[in-house]
């Protein structure tokens, strides 16, 4: 039985960090709302993240704890950590000013285990309105800030423990000490969450599940469909059908090319050339959902189509990943606006399947290095993420035929460029953006009337986030200068520099 960290979430903005940090450890760990969580043999330890929420209002969230505190090793992190003070004999208390951002513990108990090998002056990250005023008596102090006394304690005769300071934010500089100690030494956790390990664990158990069963997969040349598809052909070989989609949205020759990479990997790909069909039905679409949900219905029938072609198949397989698992089990409840391309919504009742999701315990940065230990192609690992509906949602206002193309050629010579100048692996998403807006421009002689093309790059660690690139001007002047000298219809290029939050990545 693989051991865990389980991981009782509050509604914290870091809760998926705290998450990614142990996993880091090599410890497997799950996320599971404060309220809806089991404990079992394989449970080694529990950590209690922060909340938007205060431990004093009447709303307040609270966790039952009589089958974890002093039975197993507990950190409660900022709301945690006040719910152990505050729920037990001490005292929580709004704080005098807000206390956000860089502190440094001043008084650290270096020799308790929690804080074995974290200096004196160590960075930390604060959050938090309110303040650990009053400790019960059997708890004591092992760390403090100069404005908070509370910083940590511990109680006498338990493996419990609070922090009222994030350790899994990069501003915590020996944060990763803190979690280590206490998922490794504390809990006993053995570090040995590989990704040889998942491939290995994953390959028995799908052999287990799917025994004989024919599993149909769509593919659509991204990472987590291509590492579901990996590691669901080992388990199961010629029982998996894979069917790949061109619905005239993709990059420029990008069906062909993917088609082909995934014959080399030995897999059974079907590929359907479906672009009229997709082109017809978004003709005067121009509404950015509307679109989305032509596309999945389209999608939804051709897959459907293809998978009936198929005989006895009992199962379909998808991509999904463990930021999608949570969302849906929120503490906050489930999302009331999930995409409608981050999903393969209809396809399961429709088609009266078992779904198998080989993936949905893994971060995208997991699922990259659950493929590099299943050695597929890092051209193929290195892609950046794609929208489900393609080009569709980068070409604001009417789809036609050859508004795709304009866009495909202006998009290829931009990624292109960002390959060659060893800038693409540098960036975690980048594309064009062809605006419903024309602008006057002069070329040669002639005054034209041509569209405004929009370049966009960010740094992201998981998309839930996103920073601009500063990539350099010569760049953007060379990239600049060949869209429009070589894609007709193009007379204005501009980069786009704004942030998530509040823009988003993409433009619809």
């Amino acid at each position: 039985m693989q051991e865990k960290i389980l991981i009782l979430d509050f509604g914290s903005q870091y809760t998926q960090l705290i998450a990614r940090r142990v996993r880091e450890l090599n410890v497997y760990c799950e996320i599971h709302p404060y309220n809806h969580f089991e404990i079992d043999a394989s449970t080694k330890g529990v950590i209690l993240s922060g909340s938007p929420f205060s431990v004093r209002d009447e709303n307040a969230l609270i966790p039952d704890l009589s089958k974890i505190k002093g039975i197993l090793p507990l950190l409660g992190v900022c709301y945690g950590a006040q719910y152990l003070a505050h729920n037990y004999g001490g005292e929580v208390m709004p704080s005098k000013h807000r206390e956000y951002g860089r502190a440094n513990l001043q008084q650290v108990n270096t020799e308790h285990v929690l804080f074995k090998g974290v200096s004196n002056n160590s960075q930390v990250w604060m959050s938090h309105g309110d303040t650990i005023a009053k400790i019960p008596s059997n708890y004591q102090i092992i760390a403090s800030t100069a404005d908070v006394k509370v910083g940590a304690f511990a109680i006498e005769g338990e493996t419990t423990f609070g922090i009222q300071f994030h350790p899994e934010v990069y501003h915590s500089s020996e944060g990763m000490v803190i979690l280590k100690n206490f998922v490794v030494t504390v809990c006993g956790c053995k570090q040995d969450w590989t990704p040889d390990s998942f491939v290995e664990t994953t390959i028995k158990e799908l052999r287990k599940k799917l025994g004989n069963d024919k599993v149909v997969l769509g593919l659509s040349g991204g990472v987590d469909s291509t590492v579901a598809a990996v590691l669901l052909h080992k388990a199961i070989g010629k029982n998996l059908t894979c069917i790949f989609v061109d619905n005239g949205l993709l990059r420029k020759n990008e069906f062909p090319q993917v088609l082909d990479s995934y014959k080399h990997m030995g897999l059974n790909v079907i590929g359907v050339d479906a672009s009229e069909l997709f082109y017809r039905d978004l003709a005067s679409i121009t509404e950015p959902e509307a679109k989305r949900k032509s596309i999945g219905k389209n999608f939804i029938e051709i897959f459907d189509q293809e998978a009936h072609k198929i005989q006895d198949v009992k199962w379909l397989a998808q991509g999904t990943i463990y930021p999608d698992v949570i969302e849906s089990v929120s503490v906050k409840g489930p999302s009331a606006t999930i995409k409608s391309h981050h999903n393969v919504g209809g396809l399961p009742d429709k088609m009266k399947l078992k779904i198998v999701e080989p993936l949905n315990l893994l971060f995208k940065d997991e699922v990259r290095r659950v493929g590099k230990a299943l050695e597929i192609d890092p051209l193929i690992l290195g892609r950046h993420p794609f929208p489900g509906p393609g080009l569709a949602i980068r070409i604001l206002g009417e789809i036609t035929p050859k508004r795709v193309q304009v866009l495909q050629d202006a998009d290829e010579i931009y990624i292109s460029a960002l390959k060659e100048d060893g800038l693409y692996d540098k960036v975690w998403q980048a594309g064009a953006i062809l605006l419903n807006a024309n602008s006057v421009g002069v070329m040669g002689d002639e005054r034209t009337y041509e569209n405004v093309l929009a370049l966009r790059a960010v740094a992201s660690t998981d998309g839930m986030t996103a920073d601009w690139v500063h990539l350099p001007y010569e760049f953007l002047a060379k990239v600049s200068n060949k869209i429009i000298n070589q894609v007709k219809g193009i007379n204005r290029v501009v980069y786009d520099i704004s942030s998530k939050p509040p823009a988003t990545i993409e433009w619809e």
